[in-house]
């Protein structure tokens, strides 16, 4: 597993007191995460293949150690918010909601990464998929 630490940046997350605001440290600190980034909530292939895949395997994600399943996405949180109430039943993942895709841009996630037109932070986990999994 990949073990370098995360540049710090904001993401928002919706309570039952509305958005929040949590900082890479909030979510990673001192835990063992697992983090997917996708491209969009309720887009077909994420809604209907992603998410469905992580929860069917959050158990055995679980099992490895892992602490927290983090989703991040570059809509709003009231957007993640909704999607976790439709998806997550057994409350299993906290979505990330970066709804500019500004959290990579303002870090030192800035370095170039591969062309994607979606998250950036997407093609960062791709490229340490490939070289740290």
């Amino acid at each position: 597993m990949l073990a370098t630490k995360l540049p710090e940046a904001k993401f928002r997350v919706m309570t039952a007191e509305g958005p929040q605001v949590k900082t890479t440290d909030d979510i990673f600190k001192g835990k063992k995460v697992a983090l997917f980034a996708v491209p969009g909530a309720y887009t077909g292939t994420c809604h209907k293949m992603h998410l469905p895949s992580i929860f069917l395997n959050a158990y055995a994600i679980k099992d490895k150690g892992v602490n927290t399943i983090a989703i991040v996405s570059v809509n709003d949180a009231f957007v993640m918010g909704a999607w976790k109430r439709d998806t997550d039943q057994r409350d299993e993942a906290t979505f990330l909601a970066d709804g500019n895709a500004i959290s990579p841009r303002r870090s030192a996630w800035s370095w170039t990464l591969p062309a994607t037109p979606r998250h950036p932070l997407q093609a960062l986990l791709r490229c340490w998929w490939k070289t740290a999994w």
